[in-house]
């Protein structure tokens, strides 16, 4: 029956190619670690964040290759065997045989760990993927930030598949102001970060601006220079790279991380798109300065 659980899930995806197959397959397998580890004492460290949280948790439809998370407060002991091994040990029951590969660094804040599998593929009925011959080893990254920038706001979510299970994650505006972090200081262009940023312009998300101003001066090119971050400084700076972007490497890099029918809306992505996108969602924001 655990198995099957697997299955039906899988053909949910109705998936169209390989590639859309075996991203399927690897967000089930990013659901299936996450319940094991809420099923562990995490959660009473560790907050969940990033993409994957906004795909799991807010239905963004592009697929996500991590898992990441950051903890409630600082720990530089904090270690990932502590809970990894037990949460995939029952996860055996539903076909997959886990193995953890930790990349952890004593002096590194950031803590890392790789959870490969390439037998639950074996149990499966795929449309498109050749067991013997095109099926790839499931391999998920999971990073915990052991240093917390201070002012995330905090919920408890629920998951059901494959199990009850609670988390706990970032509020959306929480989330919103890591994203815009990563716009502002990540030092190579990633265009998952701005399509996840139209997400979040569409659905009007305020931004957690405590949080985004301790994230700006705890990392990035503003480290240490204590910014008073304000809604007209980010977007200021937000339309200097929107200016300065490379969109052919913006969409390139994005590209397969979406289904082949939202491609053709990455066509309208570069200046002028995103320009107009900052122009209007500022005008929703009562009170504050249009950039």
């Amino acid at each position: 029956m655990t198995v099957q659980m697997i299955q039906e899930r899988l053909n949910t995806y109705s998936s169209a190619n390989i590639q859309e197959e075996e991203q399927a397959l690897r967000e089930i397998t990013q659901d299936v670690i996450l319940a094991g580890l809420a099923r562990t004492e995490f959660f009473k460290h560790a907050e969940f964040h990033g993409g994957t949280c906004l795909r799991i948790f807010h239905g963004i439809e592009r697929f996500s290759e991590d898992l990441d998370f950051v903890l409630k407060a600082p720990n530089r002991g904090f270690s990932l065997e502590d809970y990894l091994p037990i949460a995939l040990r029952e996860l055996t029951a539903y076909g997959f045989k886990f193995e953890i590969v930790d990349r952890s660094k004593a002096d590194k804040m950031v803590k890392k760990a790789f959870i490969k599998d390439d037998s639950i593929g074996k149990l499966l009925e795929f449309d498109f993927i050749k067991v013997n011959r095109s099926m790839k080893k499931i391999k998920i990254k999971i990073e915990v930030d052991t240093n917390p920038p201070l002012g995330a706001n905090s919920l408890t979510r629920y998951l059901t598949f494959p199990f009850p299970a609670s988390v706990a994650v970032h509020d959306v505006p929480s989330l919103f102001a890591g994203k815009l972090h990563a716009l502002l200081c990540r030092e190579y262009t990633k265009g998952r970060d701005w399509y996840d940023f139209v997400w979040y312009i569409s659905q009007k998300t305020e931004v957690n601006y405590p949080l985004l101003r301790s994230q700006i001066n705890q990392t990035g090119p503003w480290q240490g220079d204590n910014l008073e971050i304000s809604q007209e400084w980010c977007f200021e700076e937000l339309l200097k790279k929107v200016k300065a972007l490379d969109w052919k490497t913006a969409k390139r890099e994005v590209m397969p991380f979406v289904r082949n029918h939202e491609r053709p809306s990455l066509e309208v992505w570069g200046i002028d798109f995103f320009s107009s996108l900052i122009e209007s969602y500022l005008k929703t924001r009562t009170g504050l300065k249009r950039v």
